[in-house]
């Protein structure tokens, strides 16, 4: 019966062969999809994992770019102790994380920067307000904003800040004058390299019966450092700029 059946439906395809159109429509089946093969499967699931991980690479970069109270927080709390603030101990670990000498006038620039008012120490509210200005949450962040505090000594007016900062910052809170052997560490930190005279300015404030400086005078020589030429051939016996 399958077998004549058969027969029979190829002689009435035969018989319709005058009618393509007619044939067409039912001897051709609608087109299928072609069905993805394996490789194309695998290929299409490599693409969306590639964009995901992109998704999440680019995510985790931005992430990693934004700064973070909460991580500064923390690390605020590696060196600080009980009493919310870094003290000597801790500022020499500091110190040594950076890879910095305490000494540096580096420190002092970001002393300056945290607007830190006691030298050795850092508040808490110092360290969140200044290392929040600086966009540093961590050690390798400050690491890598060591050359732009540096580069702040460059500029005049900042430098000129914070050489007035200098002196506040390192005298006694009770006292109005900053002592002698004080300023003339401070004075060496800021102008011992960029300044010819100094050797021979710091010669005299050791051979000098003062025992401090006060603000006037600590200014004063700092003006004294940018107008008066090497030679002196500017400077009068009173003191005064030609």
């Amino acid at each position: 019966i399958h077998h004549t059946l058969h027969r029979l439906n190829l002689t009435e395809d035969v018989g319709q062969q005058s009618h393509p159109s007619a044939c067409c429509s039912r001897a051709m089946p609608p087109r299928k999809k072609r069905r993805p093969s394996a490789g194309d499967d695998m290929s299409a699931k490599k693409s969306r994992q590639d964009s995901v991980f992109r998704k999440h690479e680019s995510s985790q970069i931005r992430e990693e770019e934004i700064f973070s109270s909460k991580r500064c927080l923390e690390w605020f709390y590696e060196y600080a102790g009980c009493d919310d603030v870094v003290g000597p101990e801790g500022m020499e670990k500091f110190c040594e994380d950076i890879g910095v000498e305490p000494e540096n006038v580096v420190m002092l620039v970001l002393a300056w920067k945290l607007d830190a008012q006691s030298m050795g120490y850092f508040t808490l509210q110092e360290w969140l307000r200044g290392m929040g200005s600086l966009q540093c949450d961590s050690t390798e962040r400050l690491r890598n904003s060591l050359d732009y505090l540096r580069s702040v000594l460059n500029d005049s007016t900042s430098f000129k800040l914070i050489y007035r900062y200098a002196f506040d910052f390192a005298r006694e809170k009770d006292q109005r004058s900053l002592d002698l052997n004080t300023a003339k560490c401070m004075l060496g930190l800021l102008l011992g390299k960029t300044w010819p005279l100094f050797p021979v300015f710091n010669q005299f404030l050791e051979q000098s019966k003062y025992k401090v400086i006060n603000k006037d005078q600590w200014c004063n020589v700092l003006e004294f450092s940018r107008t008066i030429n090497l030679d002196l051939s500017n400077y009068d016996e009173d003191g005064a700029c030609e």
